[in-house]
């Protein structure tokens, strides 16, 4: 029986197969410890994709990791073979930009971008941060892959300060090249009344469609491939009229169609239906939705005669 390589090999090795390596606590979408969470969030505003090794699963990495590196905490970030740092150091190179020299990143002079808040959104937002520390500010924070998210961060060097209706925003650099035209508002979602971010820079990818949305769809008989990717059990159960079960046939027959035909995909809760949505984006599909929420959604606030499960 081979035995496995000694853990400063297995570490070279996870370090030589990544050129933007991260040794943390969790993983990319489950962060474990705020140290890890705030270098993820930077290096995912950077790069669409990096490797990450959670060394909670593997104490011997853990340990190593120290040694290997010499520095004593985690997260350490690796790029391109070159030990970067821990969260601090991180956090101040990617406020300097010295981080985006080091992964090859050139932003160019960044114009102030145009955003457009809601009346509705811009009070949601003034009551939100009513009570913000001094020494935090809302941030709009542009990932690589056109994730938005609004964060209370401190202020950095090089943020652009941009006011839309009243409310003031701060964005890095990245962000702000990404945020022309960006629109702020408030939609019913299945966990409640949250914040809508809709930006016209995104490339063509799944869009999420709330269930209110998808009535008003229907009610105006909008045409579209509309898909339930359930077991043939779960829709003898409960389906949404109008739908198709998605089998191999019917998956042959839609990659055949045009590549604008409109399509909505829909799950029990959405996370299926967002993985059927997605291989169809990959196959250069570009009106693509996921019903957020499911059929959950849909029995619980649209039609209630549709039995839950």
């Amino acid at each position: 029986m081979s035995q496995p390589p000694p853990t400063d090999d297995q570490i070279r090795g996870l370090i030589d197969a990544n050129d933007v390596m991260l040794f943390m606590k969790g993983n990319r979408g489950a962060p474990q410890c705020g140290f890890s969470a705030t270098v993820v969030g930077i290096l995912d505003t950077l790069v669409a994709d990096y490797g990450t090794f959670d060394v909670l699963s593997n104490p011997d990495i853990r340990d190593g990791i120290k040694e290997f590196s010499a520095w004593p905490t985690i997260p350490q970030l690796y790029i391109r073979g070159e030990f970067v740092g821990g969260c601090d150091i991180v956090q101040e190179a990617f406020s300097t930009g010295e981080l985006h020299q080091l992964l090859g990143i050139e932003v160019g002079e960044v114009t102030t971008p145009t955003l457009h808040v809601s009346d509705e959104a811009a009070e949601a937002l003034r009551q939100a941060t009513a009570n913000t520390p001094p020494d935090r500010t809302l941030h709009l924070r542009i990932d690589a892959q056109f994730q938005s998210s609004l964060l209370l961060e401190p202020v950095s060097p090089n943020d652009i300060e941009v006011t839309g209706n009243g409310i003031r925003f701060h964005l890095d650099t990245l962000s702000a090249s990404r945020a022309e035209g960006l629109r702020i508002d408030v939609a019913e979602t299945p966990e409640g009344r949250g914040f809508r971010i809709d930006n016209p820079n995104a490339p063509h990818g799944v869009g999420q469609l709330s269930v209110d949305e998808l009535k008003r769809k229907l009610d105006a008989n909008e045409r579209f491939e509309f898909i339930d990717v359930r077991t043939p059990e779960e829709r003898a159960t409960a389906s949404i009229p109008g739908t198709t079960l998605l089998t191999s046939e019917v998956a042959n027959r839609l990659a055949g169609l045009p590549k604008d035909t409109p399509m909505v995909f829909h799950c029990h809760h959405g996370s299926r239906s967002r993985a059927a949505a997605d291989e169809f984006v990959s196959l250069g599909f570009t009106n693509v939705w996921n019903l957020e929420g499911g059929i959950e959604a849909w029995s619980l606030n649209i039609d209630p005669s549709v039995p839950r499960y």
